[in-house]
């Protein structure tokens, strides 16, 4: 065997070391037991990255209650920023938002009930997708 091959097969060990390194790492990371726990979306959670409702007595900027077993993909995201919600919600969920201006798209506008500013928004017609802009009341 040439020292190319044998150079080689070090390099591919020491890479194969590495990653398990690596990976013995992250796995002992994920198992950390003081870690924060992962928490789900409950039924009446609610995002507040500004002044919480209940304090100011103002209401968020958006909620939005899912009214049927599973209602379609829901998107709240701040325009042009983060994307604060990208899923489908269950029966019950509420999730609202305090964010100034909201992006919004309800792939099915008949599934949820939307509040903006505290006043409901029409429902639309079953299977209708609908996206709006909203902006807080100040």
């Amino acid at each position: 065997m040439g020292i190319a091959r044998l150079t080689l097969a070090g390099l591919a060990i020491i890479g194969v070391l590495v990653l398990l390194a690596i990976g013995g790492r992250a796995l002992f990371g994920s198992l950390n037991t003081e870690a924060e726990p992962v928490t789900q979306a409950t039924p009446d959670a609610v995002r507040t990255p500004t002044a919480s409702p209940q304090l100011t007595g103002d209401p968020p900027t958006i909620m939005i209650e899912c009214r049927q077993d599973l209602c379609a993909t829901v998107f709240v995201r701040v325009p042009g920023g983060d994307v604060l919600l990208d899923r489908e919600m269950a029966k019950g969920e509420r999730v609202a938002f305090e964010d100034e201006k909201l992006d919004v798209v309800l792939n099915d506008s008949a599934s949820v009930g939307v509040e903006e500013n505290g006043e409901p928004r029409p429902q639309g017609d079953p299977g209708e997708r609908e996206s709006f802009t909203v902006t807080r009341d100040k």
